[in-house]
């Protein structure tokens, strides 16, 4: 691997990178994400306003690119048109709906605060652009309050359930002692002006978030609907979104289906290897009363996360895997947070920023299992979420920034991800049984959302197994909840927090375990292909520095290349 090319950026390129240039200027959200400097104190512009000079870009870079298409291209300018037809295109049907984004996990209520976690906190000067974007933040909440005005008006407006949680969250950021406060008492108080800089823009992002809640809890929440289910022509158009790929509905839901009652079964055998003749219940219970892996505070907990990762980059490297610096680096941190999520951020374009997994601990929660965990270390760091995105960073030399850096598909990021844990399976590091039914918990969940999330959304029947009567039933809210706590071994407020998740963003829940499906699929199609000469390494390290894109895009272009 090499950040070397001798390739010449051709005019597909050019126009890649400028929509990225463009791109990082409407989005100074954007930038932070990739750690690119400049725009440390900025938010997007988030009513309507911003959607639709985005748009506008959106339609003048098609239109380039359509332009463009008709000189000679090479493979790379072939792979980059399909990738940025597909996506950009597919976010023009989007915006023209006239949706805007609320649930509990992913819009621009909990983004404008996630913002703080990427930011350094080293030195006055960094603090300085902390006290800055917390001045500025009330704006991206105003335009926020603007754009779901606006799509309360076209008719659009998110369940109620969702609404109260939002403002739920909103709330429990600005409670006194809450996520605000935190942050204040974290800054150094060496510097007059910056502590009053500080205590300024905490005062104003509290208010801005107290505001929010206000306008959810009392103006759209009396409009919002208690059906949580959005049917089938939206649902398809968010699936197309987090798969970059078309799916037939009703097969993969019956696919789901058949999946969880193969992954149950490969439970009960697992089982039976901790305590022979015992439930799955039972060798949970088992695998709990081991102290051996029972790590107990956070402290440990990252100590054990780090642990792990460390070894499966040095194992990993030059043998499954490339793995050079500076991406054989990556840090496990704990959240400042509560949520209850694990998940990955990526390293800054040129590593300064290391990618970084981070735990989210419930409030309350101090214990936790190793081996319910293993596999969550390999889904996030290496041969997961780092491995995939530091590779397509590593290759930008033979791309383009808008393929190595922008572009992320859940189907093909959260796909390779659960593939990747699969993997670490088949290569022997989940060889132990405790470490294995902990890999099986989490591809149970993964498999029942699919069914829960297709099934909800579509209002299709309840497969027999988790009817609670004879008759025939149809999926809601209420099913599906019972259906989940059947099927995902957490605390209650980890299965309450996906299950309202799950409601709120139709589509990508499932992308997780139908993205892992369309990887395994590619790779026998490959080593079909290939017959003997078949290198599973080849393949994987190909695929990834072909950098993101939507699932029907990568398989296109790893068959034809």
């Amino acid at each position: 691997m090499t950040q070397n090319s001798n390739r010449t950026p051709s005019a597909i390129d050019r126009i890649a990178d400028s929509f990225v240039e463009q791109l990082l200027e409407l989005s100074p959200e954007t930038a932070m994400s990739l750690g690119i400097p400049g725009s440390e104190q900025a938010y997007d512009d988030h009513s309507p306003a911003g959607t639709a000079a985005y748009r506008a870009l959106l339609v003048k870079t098609l239109a380039a690119l359509d332009e463009a298409s008709t000189g000679e291209l090479d493979e790379v300018d072939v792979v980059t048109l399909d990738i940025m037809r597909e996506r950009l295109g597919l976010d023009v049907e989007i915006i023209d709906t006239g949706v805007t984004q609320l649930n509990n996990l992913e819009c621009v209520a909990q983004s404008a605060r996630n913002l703080f976690d990427l930011m350094p906190t080293d030195t006055v000067e960094d603090w300085v652009n902390i006290a800055g974007r917390l001045s500025n933040l009330p704006g991206a909440l105003d335009g926020f309050v603007e754009s779901l005005s606006a799509s309360r008006d076209a008719g659009h407006v998110s369940a109620v359930r969702q609404v109260r949680e939002v403002a739920a969250q909103c709330e429990a950021y600005v409670a006194d002692g809450g996520y605000f406060d935190e942050l204040l008492d974290r800054a150094p108080d060496t510097d007059a002006d910056l502590t009053s800089a500080m205590i300024t823009g905490v005062a104003r992002a509290k208010a801005a978030y107290a505001q929010l809640a206000d306008f959810l809890e009392k103006d759209l929440a009396p409009d919002a609907p208690d059906e949580d289910a959005v049917g089938r022509e939206y649902y398809q158009l968010m699936s197309r979104l987090f798969l970059g790929a078309t799916v037939d509905l009703d097969e993969t839901y019956a696919w789901g289906v058949a999946e969880l009652d193969r992954i149950i079964a490969e439970q009960e055998a697992v089982a039976n290897e901790i305590e022979p003749g015992a439930s799955i219940a039972r060798a949970r219970e088992v695998l709990e009363a081991d102290e051996s892996r029972t790590l107990h505070g956070t402290d440990a907990l990252q100590a054990w996360m780090q642990q792990k990762s460390d070894q499966a980059l040095k194992d990993l490297a030059g043998t499954h895997f490339d793995i050079e610096a500076p991406m054989d680096r990556l840090e496990c941190c704990i959240a400042p947070t509560h949520e209850g999520g694990i998940y990955y951020t990526g390293p800054s374009s040129d590593f300064s920023r290391p990618g970084r997994m981070w735990w989210s601990v419930p409030e309350g929660e101090d214990t936790f299992q190793t081996w319910a965990e293993t596999s969550t270390v390999y889904h996030e760091g290496v041969p997961g979420h780092h491995l995939q995105i530091a590779t397509a960073l590593l290759a930008g030399a033979d791309l383009n920034r808008y393929r190595s850096e922008i572009v992320w598909t859940s189907g093909f990021g959260e796909g390779w991800a659960l593939y990747a844990e699969r993997l670490m399976e088949e290569l022997g590091y989940l060889a132990d049984p405790g470490d294995r039914m902990g890999m099986l918990d989490g591809q149970r969940l993964r498999a029942a959302r699919v069914v829960f999330d297709i099934g909800v959304h579509l209002g299709l029947e309840v497969p027999e197994r988790w009817r609670s009567s004879s008759e025939p039933e149809t999926w809601d809210a209420d099913k599906g909840w019972e259906f989940l706590k059947a099927n995902m071994f957490e605390s209650e407020g980890r299965i309450r927090f996906e299950f309202m998740r799950y409601l709120g963003w139709p589509g990508q829940a499932p992308s997780y375990k139908i993205g892992q499906r369309l990887w395994e699929q590619l790779r026998e199609q490959v080593r079909e292909q290939e017959g003997d000469d078949f290198d599973e390494k080849a393949f994987h390290t190909r695929a990834l520095r072909l950098g993101g894109m939507g699932l029907d895009s990568l398989t296109k272009a790893v068959l034809r290349g």
